[in-house]
């Protein structure tokens, strides 16, 4: 991929709020004269879209751990061809709600799959064309569940229990300590106002030149 843009993640348990602070993101970008676009994982191009209805619906056993990681490694593949990479490279700036590091959160870390299968595929789907930054909105599982609200029955995952969102707290946590030069974790407790400061100051730290200071 050649990268005339940039691309920033967002990654988190349920409920951090991370819907919330991409769109205050996003419109602070657009004012700063930057095309944004927006997407999600998975989903965020018709075919990864399709096969998203497929994860987030359904009963948390209805897949097994490999082939919960392969739709999910599907998805991304179709939605790097025919969102990412051509944004990026027109030059815009791509904001993900999720991408690869809760794959290895939910399923690798948190889940049974294994480290080393995502990697595998990881190697093979994204290679080096990951984002230049990831920001990790961190709260206790708890209460990021109470926060989390039901969208149109996306519930798989949220059924799976505060002990696996524990789980998966503590994975996105090690991802950040094993990738401190892309991730930057922020405390998803504060006031939406106080959150978003600390995301726009992760943004002009790791990514000079894209926020006035």
């Amino acid at each position: 991929m050649t990268k005339a843009g940039a691309f920033i993640s967002f990654e988190g348990g349920d409920g951090a709020g991370k819907s919330t602070q991409i769109m205050r993101l996003a419109d602070r970008l657009r004012a700063a004269g930057h095309e944004v676009v927006v997407t999600r994982e998975p989903g965020g191009s018709d075919g990864a879209e399709a096969i998203r209805t497929l994860l987030v619906r359904g009963d948390t056993d209805r897949w097994s751990p490999l082939a919960e990681a392969l739709l999910m490694f599907a998805a991304r593949a179709d939605h790097m061809e025919k969102t990412i990479r051509p944004a990026i490279t027109r030059g815009a700036i791509v904001i993900t709600d999720r991408f690869a590091d809760s794959t290895m959160a939910y399923q690798g870390l948190a889940g049974e799959f294994g480290v080393d299968n995502v990697k595998i595929l990881h190697g093979l789907v994204v290679g080096d064309n990951g984002p230049d930054l990831t920001i990790i909105l961190d709260m206790p599982a708890e209460e990021g569940l109470r926060r989390a609200t039901s969208n149109g029955g996306e519930t798989r995952f949220e059924e799976k229990g505060a002990a696996f969102q524990a789980r998966v707290r503590e994975a996105f946590l090690q991802i950040a300590r094993e990738n401190s030069a892309r991730c930057v974790v922020v405390d998803a407790s504060g006031t939406i106002e106080e959150v978003g400061a600390n995301v726009s100051a992760a943004v002009k730290i790791k990514l000079p030149g894209l926020l006035p200071t």
